[in-house]
């Protein structure tokens, strides 16, 4: 007798679900330690928190929850336009800019469509693109970063969309503007182009793209934005996407009327009012950036140059190094699922977070297995 299970599509049943970055939580109760003597540098959080606005507006407005949120996102439509000069009929709403990699896949992709992205990219391209029952294309990466001709060079008539990730994640690696317009220049009209910046708030001004006014310009282009790593609402889940109205009329079409909740949205407009928030948290990334990489390099490390918050390092058996920082209370990420089996990802922390685990690791390398 056939299973219920078994009546689901096979693209379906063969996803290896997202492995999400272990909980403090977790971790304090396996190891018998406290929650604050966990130290987490593994899923790219702000180690800042959130905006004292943010913080404020969510208290303020806690009391309404009752209520079901603004399902147009009325609000925050408004203050990212007024904020970055943008149409309100371009922006689509995420509950996290996962959501928004999500809805292409919804509105765009069927059986038979296939998909490119690159080798070490986001891991939710793969797994949007196999739910929809398409074809992911991953092409070889170049020096751990998008190969742009290369992944040209595989478009065919039954390419629909391309995924982009500048900054990459777990890589850190991010394409010049000139690369990047070129590259849009050249892909056909009929292929949608994802654009996901969701670090775009760590990269220096004379490095960041031009991808809001590129909108504009492409017809078949979507920048992907998230309010969850540098203003620290990840735990709230807002993100979104700029496109042309066409396109965001589709994709509005398959977005779930309340995707993203009344705090969320309410914390999103308030944090886009705190520049100087936004001004502390580059600034205490730069600073913790420099730490790392010194760090490395006094211990004779190889690691890959990061535009993000976060950078990857090789360490030789990662696998066996985690194991060992765990036990000592430090959360980071293995990236073997990305193919990359002797690097860690290491978020950057606070000063006294990456301290901890500059001096852990050493331990653990001198005194190896």
């Amino acid at each position: 007798m056939t299973g219920l299970c078994d009546l689901s599509p096979h693209y379906i049943r063969a996803i290896a679900p997202y492995q999400p970055g272990k909980p403090i939580s977790e971790l304090a109760r396996e190891i018998g330690l406290e929650e604050h003597q966990i130290v987490k540098l593994a899923s790219n959080e702000n180690p800042l928190g959130i905006s004292p606005k943010a913080f404020e507006a969510i208290q303020d407005s806690i009391g309404e929850i009752a209520r079901y949120p603004d399902g147009n996102g009325f609000a925050l439509r408004e203050a990212l336009c007024c904020k970055f000069g943008l149409r309100p009929e371009t922006l689509i709403f995420g509950n996290g800019s996962n959501d928004i990699l999500e809805l292409v896949a919804r509105a765009f992709l069927a059986p038979g469509a296939e998909v490119i992205y690159s080798q070490h990219a986001f891991a939710v391209y793969a797994l949007a693109t196999q739910a929809a029952g398409a074809l992911g294309i991953s092409v070889p990466a170049r020096e751990f970063g998008h190969d742009l001709d290369a992944m040209l060079r595989a478009v065919t008539d039954k390419t629909r969309v391309i995924f982009i990730a500048n900054p990459n994640n777990p890589t850190g690696t991010m394409l010049d503007k000139a690369s990047l317009l070129d590259f849009l220049r050249q892909v056909p009209r009929q292929v949608l182009v994802v654009l996901d910046e969701a670090y775009d708030e760590y990269v220096v001004a004379q490095d960041k793209s031009d991808s809001f006014n590129w909108v504009s310009q492409f017809d078949n282009l979507i920048v992907s934005r998230t309010f969850s790593k540098a203003y620290g609402l990840a735990g709230l889940r807002v993100g979104y996407g700029i496109a042309s109205p066409e396109i965001a009329d589709l994709m509005n079409r398959v977005r779930q009327p309340f995707n993203v909740n009344s705090l969320a949205q309410v914390a999103a407009v308030a944090s886009l009012q705190d520049d100087d928030f936004i001004e502390r948290s580059y600034a205490i990334n730069c600073a913790g950036m420099k730490q790392l990489t010194q760090g490395f390099d006094s211990l004779g490390l190889s690691y890959i140059p990061s535009y993000g918050n976060f950078i990857s390092v090789r360490v030789g058996d990662a696998a066996d190094i985690n194991r060992r920082l765990l036990q000592e209370g430090i959360i980071v990420r293995p990236i073997a699922n990305y193919e990359m089996p002797e690097h860690l990802r290491v978020s950057v922390g606070l000063y006294e977070e990456n301290a901890r685990f500059l001096s852990t690791l050493e331990n653990i390398l001198n005194t190896g297995s």
